[in-house]
């Protein structure tokens, strides 16, 4: 049985996903106690109790603790088995962060697997589902990982109601990556939206500020940024906005924001359009979203992965934290001191531990 602090460092739901997956994948038992400790409402929250369920049914496992609420809970591991999962929080809560604990997990079943999740797919605090396929799923793609999303419903908070269906291949290890080169920033686009009641002028606002920021800094490039209202496909009302940059060795950026109440939309394009160029300036290769996503990726690889970064993110100082607790994985995180490096910029290297699958 493993012990691991969940209010350490980032202190929050990031814990339970990166050890709940880590624990399902190496077949050890967990208990994690002091959940999201330093958080106004502490302990499991709707979501992250889901995330928890999911992990054990496809693991055919046990958890003790699993209550909205609770400060402690054990993951017992069974073996990873293929087949069709659901997961419901019944609240907005994020079909990206639910994707994120059950994904790695799905890769060691003994076939392919198909996982139901429904919530936010657009929520504050998470990444936009629009990220997950754009930016996540391509560059977790180059371990190898192959896994398709289907989008059925988009769901907004405060209702949720959202549904993806992300059909898993099983892996038998995964390959580490080289993400070193930068190269220049060679399209930008994205997409602007409303849903529900909200008018179609919000879109537009949004976008036409997004372009306008972009472009005092970025001239000689077409930003193309689709505004849509969205109707069929959507549960309640929302608005918001991601821009993506691709580069030209194929790295992939991304700003984005949400509309609240009360919030002009030239403020919402103006943050997602300031948060992609924040995180194209300090010349990485990942954005400050990706980062943390990619270390578990990186622990289990068969070999050495090098990522090239902007400022480390708490998220991913906590990642690296739980992945070397509970595998023999090893980071080192060292300043890039090339020409085109900044002040900021970084490279993250891992010695993977090169898990395999047993059922192949």
């Amino acid at each position: 049985m493993v012990e691991m602090d969940g209010s350490i460092m980032e202190g929050g739901g990031q814990i339970l996903r990166v050890s709940a997956a880590l624990s399902c994948i190496n077949g050890a038992s967990i208990r994690i106690n002091k959940i999201r400790a330093g958080r106004g409402t502490p302990g499991l929250r709707p979501q992250h109790l889901s995330g928890l369920e999911l992990v054990r049914d496809i693991c055919c496992g046990n958890l003790e603790g699993g209550s909205v609420g609770s400060t402690e809970v054990t993951l017992t591991p069974g073996k990873i088995k293929a087949g069709n999962h659901t997961a419901d929080p019944q609240t907005a809560g994020s079909v990206g962060l639910l994707l994120q604990v059950s994904l790695p997990c799905a890769l060691y079943a003994d076939g392919p697997s198909e996982l139901c999740l429904k919530g936010g797919t657009n929520a504050d605090m998470a990444p936009q589902i629009d990220y997950t396929i754009k930016v996540f799923k391509p560059i977790v793609e180059k371990f190898g990982v192959h896994f398709n999303c289907d989008l059925r419903m988009r769901g907004y908070y405060p209702k949720g109601g959202g549904e993806v269906v992300a059909k898993v291949s099983p892996v038998s290890e995964l390959s580490p990556v080289n993400m070193t080169e930068r190269g220049t920033i060679s399209k930008i686009y994205g997409r602007s939206f409303v849903a529900g009641v909200l008018p179609y002028k919000l879109a537009k606002d949004m976008a036409t500020t997004a372009t306008r920021v972009i472009r005092r800094e970025i001239k000689d490039l077409y930003i193309n940024i689709q505004t849509l209202q969205e109707k069929d496909m959507a549960c309640g009302s929302g608005n918001g906005i991601i821009i993506i940059a691709e580069s030209s060795t194929g790295c992939i950026f991304a700003g984005s924001a949400l509309g609240k109440k009360g919030v002009y939309p030239d403020k919402v394009g103006f943050e997602a359009a300031e948060m992609l160029l924040r995180n194209i300036r300090h010349n990485g290769c990942v954005d400050e979203f990706l980062q943390d996503q990619l270390i578990l990726f990186m622990a289990l690889a068969n070999g050495i992965s090098r990522i090239r970064t902007g400022p480390v993110t708490l998220h991913t100082k906590t990642a690296i934290h739980v992945a070397e607790q509970l595998t023999q994985a090893k980071f080192t995180v060292t300043k890039a001191d090339d020409e085109n490096a900044s002040n900021d910029t970084y490279i993250i290297e891992c010695q993977g531990v090169g898990v395999t699958n047993p059922h192949f």
